[in-house]
């Protein structure tokens, strides 16, 4: 097609002149097909055997025509298919400045992403740095842009513990939370998968960022034009890319009802894409109490400074989590199966997830600033002034997920 085709294979050729912009003016060209549009694209190729690739030879369109009526403008495709010239000069100009380039027919796309966000994965991811740090997964990180000191340190300490624990850190780049997870992770030595909305070229050669690519330490990626400036849109977008791409995800501060971080973990929870954790240190925001409330688990202070491996911990909330979800009923597991493979959710399992952990995540910020000095269970019930079986059974809890320690002699928590 052009003397840089060689770059990319040529099912990413097709993909990228079917949804990429190419520097094209948003308006005045041509518009391509979003990722909903590309999938059902995607879908009437395999339905007919044929691959992207096949687009792009001179009857290949009309040979798609053919087989089964177009649900898409055929002139549209036609002009977003003979932009080959743009197409060379494009890639050449990323090529220079580091950029990769890789489609949903690629291996190196990460698998998260499909499995995750289905028809709305993007079709193509721009980046730099190391491609293999996409599949690795990792803890994202998120918050907003505008942080006080205590969320700051949590963020740095948080940072250096996934470092420290082999936990890959995975947030958006953006100033406040999202760059202090990041930079504080790779000055520990760890590694970070950075989701840009905005701006790939000019993060790329950034100089907090030069020695971590150079070393593999780091990727960065989008899944919008390499060149293109913030829009609301395309950080919005930016956010589930994040948690799918990880394996489970921490809030350090959200805005009530407001703000991308809020909008993103609230999509997080209803998709159910990878366990929230929500930081609970007191005082407590009013966003990050609400998300709790709607089914984030309370991380706090004590948790980073546990002996426990980071991931080890993780992983023991995930377990938990799935335990609780799953039905006792094999009818009505298979049910919930079938509604969560075709996109709806199942109530009764969200109600009994929310329910159980609504509960114990607004509670234990309280019970744990109680227990910095050593009580009984008898003194907890009265400094709450609930029944003593209550008590009894949040410290079980607490002591099971290692958040609460148990003293004899006489019995006592702290």
């Amino acid at each position: 097609m052009t003397a840089t085709a060689h770059l990319l294979t040529p099912d990413t050729q097709a993909i990228l002149l079917l949804t990429g912009s190419l520097g094209q003016i948003r308006g005045r060209d041509v518009q391509p097909l979003s990722p909903i549009e590309y999938h059902q694209l995607a879908q009437l190729l395999h339905r007919h055997q044929l691959r992207p690739a096949d687009l792009l030879g001179g009857d290949g369109l009309a040979s798609l025509r053919d087989v089964e009526p177009l649900q898409f403008d055929s002139d549209r495709i036609a002009r977003l298919l003979s932009r080959g010239a743009a197409l060379g000069l494009t890639v050449e100009t990323w090529t220079n400045r580091g950029v990769w380039v890789i489609s949903r027919s690629d291996p190196q796309y990460p698998q998260r992403l499909r499995n995750r966000l289905g028809k709305t994965a993007p079709p193509i991811l721009y980046g730099v740095g190391n491609q293999e740090l996409l599949d690795a997964g990792g803890l994202a990180i998120v918050g907003s842009r505008e942080i006080d000191d205590v969320a700051v340190t949590f963020t740095r300490t948080l940072a250096s513990r996934c470092a420290r624990d082999a936990v890959q850190v995975v947030s958006g780049g953006a100033r406040g939370v999202d760059s202090e997870a990041m930079l504080t992770a790779l000055e520990a030595g760890g590694t970070a998968v950075g989701v840009l909305a905005e701006s790939l070229v000019k993060a790329a050669v950034a100089g907090k960022y030069r020695s971590a690519l150079r070393a593999g330490h780091l990727a960065l990626t989008t899944a919008y034009d390499p060149d293109a400036g913030f829009s609301v849109g395309n950080a919005m977008g930016r956010n589930k890319q994040i948690y799918a791409l990880s394996d489970y995800a921490l809030v350090v501060s959200a805005s009530l009802e407001q703000g991308g971080t809020w909008s993103g973990a609230v999509e997080n929870l209803s998709q159910q894409w990878v366990p929230l954790f929500v930081r609970a240190t007191q005082p407590m925001l009013p966003g990050n109490q609400r998300l709790i409330e709607h089914g984030g688990l309370a991380f706090s202070d004590s948790t980073i400074a546990s002996e426990i491996p980071l991931r080890d911990w993780l992983e023991e909330q995930r377990a938990d989590i799935h335990i609780i979800q799953r039905s006792p009923e094999p009818d009505a597991s298979n049910t919930a199966n079938e509604k969560s493979q075709s996109g709806d959710r199942d109530p009764q399992r969200m109600d009994a997830s929310s329910e159980h952990h609504d509960l114990f995540a607004v509670v234990w910020p309280y019970l744990e600033e109680a227990l910095q000095t050593e009580r009984t269970d008898r003194e907890l019930a009265d400094h709450f002034e609930i029944e003593l079986a209550q008590v009894r059974a949040w410290l079980q809890r607490a002591i099971e997920g290692r958040m609460v320690k148990k003293l004899s002699k006489p019995v006592r928590y702290v």
